[in-house]
């Protein structure tokens, strides 16, 4: 089998489980909302809903399909979905991708800069750890970050607030601007702004995968590799960059994409928390009012960025793996 057609099934092979994968949480997505308690409707009208007649009820779950067989309402949702189109919100009457296009912008502006500066800052701590195995250095940033990781992020996200927004007054309580700034000010009023929830979230990110980094360090420097390196006279720097560190980089590329949906999550309690209009405050005023197509559609858009995060991960992963490039080519890897 030529190399081209090894990468074709080994990438076909990918996006058919990706695909999968997809669907599958496509259904669950379907499915959990329809399981709560409550009525839509009811939530929608308020303590009013007990005094309308039962024919506006149906009349108004007619409108938005709730009172379509469910196989049916299955079917045009995922035909919806296939268009990114959910239809209209029941809480807010407004279009579900207007409401998440202008809400996810400022979820990816919290979450990727908290991504990038936690996992550089991961790599190099993780990094400094595990060289210096069993100094003084080691312990105390590895305590530090078992600490840090065992810590609740909401309830670190409310003391930092306390802190440095509430006494201290440096930064803003929450919302994303003042409003009142316009052009390159509004720039750095929104970097105000978001300055301690990127700076929470990448304190997070970093705990997590600096263990991971760490960990990997001081078991790739008990390999037999590293030994016979070490007996060729090669320097500390070079066993480090050329042998230690290109057998850690797969991994923590892999980590990085896995972690983006945990990132996700962390970012939507970190939101609530700052009271910044995002993902996380869209889908929490869904769930308290019942709003299927707004939940749904949400669910969809996060779905769909980790997915693609972790394929992504795969096929870097391929990259920096010589194994894993070398399955590629021969095609035994799907």
């Amino acid at each position: 089998m030529s190399q081209a057609e090894g990468k074709t099934r080994f990438f076909a092979g990918k996006v058919l489980r990706y695909g999968i994968t997809l669907v599958i949480i496509l259904t669950i997505n379907f499915a959990i909302p329809r399981a709560m308690p409550g009525d839509p409707m009811i939530n929608l009208l308020g303590d009013e809903a007990a005094r309308i007649d039962n024919q506006i009820l149906g009349e108004l779950r007619a409108q938005y399909g709730l009172d379509r067989p469910i196989q049916d309402q299955y079917i045009e949702y995922m035909l919806g979905a296939g268009r990114l189109d959910f239809g209209y919100s029941i809480h807010k009457n407004l279009k579900v991708t207007d409401l998440i296009y202008d809400r996810l912008f400022w979820t990816l502006v919290l979450i990727f800069p908290s991504i990038a500066i936690g996992g550089l800052l991961a790599l190099v701590l993780g990094a400094i750890a595990g060289f210096r195995h069993g100094s003084k250095v080691d312990r105390l940033l590895t305590g530090a970050s078992i600490l840090m990781y065992s810590c609740p992020s909401f309830l670190f996200a409310m003391i930092i607030v306390t802190i440095f927004s509430f006494h201290l007054g440096w930064f803003p309580l929450g919302n994303i601007s003042s409003g009142r700034t316009q052009g390159f000010a509004y720039l750095l009023d929104i970097g105000w702004h978001l300055f301690l929830p990127v700076a929470i979230l990448a304190t997070f990110e970093a705990a997590y995968i600096f263990l991971i980094v760490r960990n990997s360090i001081t078991q790739i420097m008990g390999e037999y590799f590293i030994f016979v390196a070490k007996a060729k006279g090669l320097s500390a720097r070079v066993i480090e960059l050329r042998h230690v560190m290109r057998n850690v980089l797969p991994q923590f590329i892999s980590i990085m994409a896995l972690n983006f949906g945990f990132m996700v999550s962390g970012a939507l309690i970190i939101e609530i928390v700052f009271s910044l209009n995002g993902m996380g405050t869209l889908i929490y005023d869904a769930v308290m009012s019942r709003d299927y197509p707004v939940l749904q559609g949400a669910f969809v858009f996060l779905t769909i960025f980790v997915l693609a995060a972790n394929f992504l991960a795969d096929v870097l992963y391929g990259i920096t793996d010589p194994r894993i490039g070398d399955s590629m080519s021969t095609g035994k890897m799907t």
